[in-house]
């Protein structure tokens, strides 16, 4: 089966075009005076167009601001001409569960897809054909074959050698006989299971909250610290839970875990044992952010964020000398002290 340079062009699906009033995701290639090209990237980039009275139920004041070329969203399929290789399609007949239902499945997809194409590029064999003999099958009886990817990471042999092809060879007497055999190869298969491990291994989510707790009783500071070591006690070793300041009077909660509930649930936990002790003094907790998933973005900016503030705080500590310093009454733990509330 393999070639020098084999086919790694393949739509995503088994069908070769997508059904009328089916969402799919596109990218704007290009404008024209009546519409705007695009190209359908779960079938292999083939194109579409979307008039521009399919852009908005509303009046369009300006092309620009609804469409520009580059953009990746999903669209609803109107009319489909096969022959014609034609695919006419609306962005204002595409409802919100139509969009997320449709960015699910093309994330699942473009995995899979990616996965396939590597290992097509990497075993030298047609892409196409892995679809036909692996990926479509998988499609037809999981629903998606990244529900069977899944699975694969913990036993690939149950879903994969069920996988078959038919093979014609000649038989002794010189006529042709149809056999079935493995749909994968050991070597193909191999590499498929290493691909599948190594893209679809849990990573750990990364789960935040961002909250303001002042404390203006005195020995503020010290209750603000038992606050936070009750939010860490209400964590586990699955899901441990971190408090930091990030600058008074704001501090967030961080937690790690592979089961995103779990995360949510243990710092909204967290953040009702703070709560709770912290009301004790008379203090008060308002959360800011509510616990979510975070991007690693997200997590560099607020890494930085502090980094920053810590530079900030060096800085203005090397005055501690100052005749302020009688003021505080509190000497060393001045930088936390601010957490009270009491220097706002």
């Amino acid at each position: 089966m393999a070639t020098n340079s084999p086919n790694l062009e393949c739509r995503m699906y088994e069908a070769k075009y997508p059904e009328v009033d089916q969402a799919v995701m596109i990218q704007v290639k290009s404008m024209a005076d009546s519409g705007a090209y695009v190209a359908l990237l779960e079938y292999n980039n083939i194109e579409g167009m979307i008039l521009f009275s399919e852009l908005s139920r509303r009046r369009i004041r300006s092309i620009s601001s609804l469409i520009k070329v580059g953009r990746i969203e999903p669209v609803m399929v109107l009319r489909v001409d096969k022959e014609k290789g034609y695919i006419d399609l609306s962005k204002r007949r595409v409802s919100e569960e139509d969009i997320s239902a449709c960015e699910e499945r093309y994330n699942k997809s473009k995995l899979v897809h990616s996965i396939m194409r590597h290992v097509a590029e990497t075993m030298g064999i047609d892409l196409e054909d892995l679809y036909i003999h692996v990926g479509w099958p998988l499609y037809r009886k999981y629903g998606h074959a990244f529900e069977a990817f899944k699975l694969v990471v913990s036993d690939p042999d149950s879903i994969l050698n069920s996988l078959t092809r038919e093979v014609k060879e000649i038989g002794p007497d010189g006529k042709e006989v149809t056999k079935v055999a493995p749909a994968l190869s050991e070597e193909v298969k191999d590499a498929l299971v290493k691909n599948i491990r190594r893209r679809m291994t849990p990573q750990p989510l990364k789960i935040r909250a961002d909250i303001e707790m002042k404390c203006f009783q005195f020995d503020g500071v010290l209750h603000i610290k038992e606050a936070m070591r009750k939010a860490e006690a209400a964590g586990n070793d699955d899901c441990p839970v971190k408090i930091k300041l990030v600058a008074p009077p704001a501090y967030v909660l961080n937690t790690q875990t592979l089961d995103k509930e779990q995360g949510i649930s243990i710092l909204t936990k967290a953040i009702a044992a703070c709560t709770e002790e912290i009301e004790r003094h008379k203090g008060k907790l308002v959360v800011k952010e509510a616990p979510r998933a975070v991007s690693e973005r997200e997590d560099k900016l607020l890494a930085e964020q502090m980094a920053k503030l810590g530079r900030e705080n060096e800085e203005i500590s090397g005055d501690e000398d100052s005749e302020e310093e009688e003021d505080t009454g509190m000497g060393e733990i001045d930088v936390e002290n601010s957490g009270t509330g009491i220097r706002e």
